[in-house]
């Protein structure tokens, strides 16, 4: 756990991926859903807590307002990989507390325990045009992110958006010089990702088709 005080402001920043006490943040996370235990994400955690994986939350006096999780990058939700490397699966500050830094607060404290872990750096998604509010582009590259490859990808589901265009972004933040960067699966990508209902990527059980997006081409 790590403590601060910022103006008589109490931020506390602690990992719950053993804690039973926030459980139900493993699988509600900060998405105005209720809370309920979901097969997919069952399977994703029982694989990936024995082997690395991190959600930390972020707490302003006492109330939850932020989390971080991540994974080594055989771990992660995202079809990403790399030696050494790991993948962010989400970040979030609510919007009432935006503007005080907490989002770069929480990030450095991730870095500052992958450090100590020997990672090579951290790799993401950002979205840009995509009806979601969540994970955009811009954002994660305020958290000091680059991208390193994109693709425009066609909405092929949900007769509201069906045929709507988006890109998504390989994000790269390094930690050691001279690295390796990440990579990632764009097959695997236009399927959508699993391990979490409120991720703007989430593909339903109830939608059959195996692909949910389409390729147009490789965005600039």
């Amino acid at each position: 756990m790590k403590e601060s005080s910022v103006n008589k402001t109490r931020i506390e920043i602690f990992d719950i991926a053993y804690n039973k006490e926030y459980e139900k943040y493993l699988y509600r996370c900060l998405a105005p859903m209720p809370y309920r235990k979901y097969k997919k994400r069952d399977d994703y955690l029982k694989n990936a807590i024995p082997n690395g994986f991190h959600k930390k939350l972020l707490e302003v006096d006492g109330e939850i307002v932020g989390q971080i999780e991540y994974s080594l990058a055989e771990l992660s939700g995202f079809p990403i990989s790399g030696e050494g490397i790991y993948v962010m699966n989400c970040i979030w500050i609510l919007r009432k507390v935006k503007g005080n830094n907490l989002g770069k607060l929480l990030l450095n404290n991730a870095i500052s325990s992958l450090e100590k872990e020997n990672a090579e750096g951290i790799a993401t998604l950002g979205l840009e045009n995509h009806p979601s509010p969540w994970l955009k582009r811009d954002r994660i590259e305020k958290l000091g992110f680059n991208v390193i490859k994109s693709m425009e990808l066609r909405i092929c589901y949900k007769e509201k958006y069906r045929g709507q265009l988006f890109k998504v972004h390989l994000m790269w933040l390094p930690i050691k010089k001279n690295t390796n960067m990440a990579h990632w699966d764009t097959e695997k990508l236009l399927r959508g990702v699993t391990f979490c209902l409120a991720h703007p990527l989430y593909h339903s059980q109830s939608i059959k088709p195996e692909q949910i997006f389409e390729k147009v081409g490789d965005a600039t």
